[in-house]
């Protein structure tokens, strides 16, 4: 499944984890030196290249992770062998937070990145004995609650135009969190990966695309990366007048 695997304890972890690039975007970021060097005591640090799997749905729960570097997909299968892309992490997010004894989804690589990984039993460990961390996972975990609600949303009421719109919305805050300006987005994700996510079909994700291009709201860069030219319209677009106002 997961290629690499190296553990980097001892005294350097604290250094170890205070050159992660994806430190200030995670729940770690908010532990001093000797919380880190704990934390990072109990990670197997792993690499893992496109199409690796993470986790598979049904597996035991063993394990959750730390997206340091790049994306992942998480699916899960129906039960006439249809996918659903459920969503995409990427540094800063973790993987197998909500689950119970076994995997309820699947997890897989859009390309090559690195994961910090943690036994669950370990970690709940160093959950209580550190309770600004869990404190820290609680909020994430409210975040991850409302997103989940958002998607619910998104696939119910809203229409091709604006579930495509909010998709974009969404991907522009994710960048602008990494540290940009929210205009330049990254798609690591395929066109019919996203429609799979937004429950459309690939064609209709390249019709309204092109319709957003030709009216000059994106600018598509190149297949992975595109420009966010009219943030306001693009709100709007999504359903979100109210944000744009703001």
């Amino acid at each position: 499944m997961i290629g690499t695997t190296t553990v980097c304890a001892g005294a350097g972890g604290a250094e170890v984890c205070g050159g992660c690039s994806a430190r200030r975007l995670s729940v770690c970021g908010v532990l001093e030196q000797e919380g880190l060097r704990r934390l990072n005591a109990a990670a197997d640090h792993i690499a893992f290249r496109a199409g690796e799997v993470l986790v598979r749905e049904g597996d035991p729960a063993t394990h959750l992770f730390n997206i340091t570097a790049g994306d992942v997909r998480v699916h899960k299968l129906l039960s006439d062998g249809r996918r659903q892309i459920v969503g995409f992490l990427s540094p800063g997010d973790f993987l197998g937070l909500a689950t119970g004894d076994r995997y309820a989804f699947s997890a897989e690589a859009l390309g090559p990145g690195s994961a910090c990984r943690f036994r669950k039993v370990d970690y709940r460990k160093i959950l209580r004995e550190m309770p600004e961390l869990e404190h820290a996972l609680l909020d994430r975990a409210a975040h991850e609650l409302k997103a989940a609600h958002d998607q619910m949303l998104l696939l119910g009421r809203k229409t091709a135009m604006e579930r495509l719109a909010s998709f974009l919305v969404g991907l522009s805050e994710r960048a602008r969190r990494a540290g940009g300006d929210g205009r330049l987005v990254p798609l690591p994700m395929t066109r019919a990966e996203i429609a799979d996510y937004l429950g459309l079909t690939t064609e209709t994700v390249s019709r309204n695309t092109t319709r957003l291009k030709t009216r000059g709201v994106i600018r598509l860069l190149t297949m992975h990366s595109l420009s966010i030219e009219r943030p306001s319209e693009l709100l709007q677009l999504a359903g979100l007048e109210a944000e744009a106002a703001g």
